[in-house]
Parts: structure tokens; C-alpha cells; sequence
């Protein structure tokens, strides 16, 4: 029952924060002349949260899939899909500003540093190519889930109170296995090494104005520096929850059985990261904190007026 409760709670906060996030990357886009090529990403990535949340809420509301009479396959299909496809989506949109990052901070002489102009030329090619990526690759979920009460229970592993996973042909099954894995670890990779590569140029970067300033100085972020941070926290929180997330899946599938208390934990690691990182983006970005500033000095000029 706590568990419930956490998740509800998890979801909750998660689409408001994601809304939010989604609603001031919007109105940035449309306000600014200029616009930087990390808020059409974050904008991309509040949203896929979104719509991940909002299914994962409908998955969890038992008692609204009595009162539609959910029971058939092809609703299960579609709500199962739309997850997996969008955590899919959350991987794959995570990594981008941890690449692109690592480009922006490359110094002049590293190869890097051509691809700068490049990678913000083709944010939304790499939207449409990652769409293409999760929805291909998680065609699967339409063949293997099925409503629990259409396939005997031997052959399912149920995955919510109504809809369960069915096993399929052991060549296609390993086919997409592989696929996924592939997808997966080349995400992850990229990650990885984009990561490694930022701090090995942030401690550089530290140890040169140690030499080069005075201590009060070398204590002033940079933007460049602040961003790198962020990015680096939201990877590093992503690659842990979704280890976890893996190791009981794998675990799991591999004995074809799910432990209801197991299943709801994975539930709340599978979608904490999607909560996590809208806070994290929200708190870290200056010009969010700058327009709430505004809006309250605003509101007290307002109540100042109504008061006189």
C-alpha cells in the first residue's frame, strides 16, 4: 500500500514538474529570437515524460479499467507499447544533451570541435531518426502482450492486474533481444564516454584556474560548466535507475515470474527518472528562477494596488 501511494505520488509530481518544464521551453522558443538547440531538446524530453507518465497513471488506475471494461488485447497492447516506446525515448533523448555537450566544451583542437555547428543543425533529424528507432524496435510488445484473461496463465507473465506479457517464438524473441541490446548499449555507451570526456576536461579546465586565478576567481561557475554539471547528474542518475530497472527485468523474464512487491518497485525505479530530472532541470536553469522572481514581484505589486 506505501509502495502504491509512492508511485501515485511519483507520477504526480513528475507530470507537474514535466508540464511545467514543457510550458516555459515553449514559451522560450517563441519569446526568444534565437532560440538554443537545448530547448527544443528539453522540450522533447519534458513531453515524452509526459506522455510516458500519463500512461503509466492510466496502467495504475485498476479501478477506471473496470468501470471502461478495459479487458481486450489491443488496448493492452497499446498502453504496453506506449511505455516501452516512450522509455525508449527517454534513453535515447537523455543522451543527446550529454553528446552535445560534450562537443560544446571540446577545446578548438579537438576533432570534436567540427561537429559543433553540425549538432545543433540537426536536432529534429534526430528527433524523427529516434522516433523511427523506439517504435521499430519496440514492435515487439504488440505480439507478445496480451489481456490476462485471454491466455492461460502457464504462458503469461502478468505485468498489471489486467495485462500480461505472453511468450513468442523463441528466433524472434532473440531477434528483438538483440536489437534492443544493441540499441541499448550504444545509447549507453555514448553516455558513458560523452560523461568521461567531460569530466576529464572539466578537472583540466579546474586545475588551470587554480594556476591561473586567485581562489575567488576560480570559485565562479561558468554556464558552460554549470550545464556540463547538470547533464553529467541527470546521466549519472539515468544509468543507475536503469541498471536497476534491467537487472530485475532480465531477472524476471528469465524465470518468468514476477513478485507483485517486485513488480511495483520496478514500477517506482522504471519511472523515477522521468520525475527526477524535470526537477533537476527546473532548479538548475537561471532564467526559470529569474521569471518566478518576476511573477512574484508582480504579485505583490498587484495585492500592494488592491490594498491602496
Amino acid at each position: 500500500m506505501i509502495i502504491k501511494i509512492c508511485q501515485f505520488l511519483q507520477v504526480g509530481i513528475g507530470i507537474f514538474a514535466n508540464t511545467l518544464l514543457l510550458f516555459f521551453h515553449i514559451f522560450t522558443l517563441l519569446v526568444d529570437h534565437r532560440p538554443k538547440p537545448i530547448d527544443l531538446i528539453i522540450c522533447h524530453l519534458a513531453l515524452v515524460h509526459i506522455m510516458n507518465l500519463f500512461t503509466v497513471l492510466f496502467m495504475m488506475s485498476t479501478d477506471l479499467f473496470e468501470i471502461l471494461n478495459l479487458l481486450n488485447d489491443f488496448q493492452c497492447k497499446a498502453l504496453f507499447c506506449m511505455i516501452r516506446v516512450t522509455r525508449s525515448l527517454s534513453m535515447s533523448t537523455t543522451c543527446l544533451p550529454s553528446t552535445r555537450q560534450a562537443i560544446i566544451v571540446s577545446p578548438s583542437t579537438a576533432w570534436l570541435a567540427r561537429l559543433k555547428h553540425k549538432c545543433t543543425k540537426y536536432i529534429f533529424h534526430s528527433f524523427v531518426i529516434l522516433w523511427f528507432l523506439s517504435l521499430s524496435l519496440n514492435s515487439n510488445c504488440l505480439l507478445c502482450t496480451a489481456a490476462a484473461s485471454n491466455v492461460t496463465e502457464s504462458n503469461l507473465l502478468q505485468v498489471s492486474k489486467y495485462c500480461s506479457l505472453s511468450r513468442i517464438n523463441s528466433i524472434l524473441r532473440g531477434l528483438f533481444f538483440t536489437f534492443s541490446l544493441s540499441r541499448d548499449v550504444s545509447f549507453i555507451g555514448a553516455m558513458l564516454l560523452s560523461s568521461a570526456y567531460m569530466v576529464v576536461l572539466l578537472s583540466r579546465h579546474q586545475r588551470r584556474c587554480r594556476h591561473l586565478h586567485s581562489t575567488s576567481l576560480s570559485s565562479r561557475v561558468s554556464p558552460e560548466r554549470r550545464a556540463t554539471q547538470t547533464v553529467l547528474l541527470l546521466v549519472s542518475f539515468f544509468e543507475v535507475m536503469y541498471c536497476v530497472d534491467i537487472i530485475i527485468s532480465f531477472s524476471s523474464t528469465l524465470l518468468w515470474s514476477y513478485d507483485p512487491i517486485i513488480l511495483d518497485v520496478q514500477k517506482l525505479v522504471s519511472n523515477v527518472y522521468a520525475t527526477v530530472s524535470a526537477l533537476v532541470l527546473l532548479s538548475s536553469d537561471k532564467r526559470i528562477k529569474v521569471h518566478f522572481k518576476d511573477l512574484g514581484k508582480l504579485q505583490l505589486t498587484y495585492n500592494f494596488l488592491l490594498i491602496k
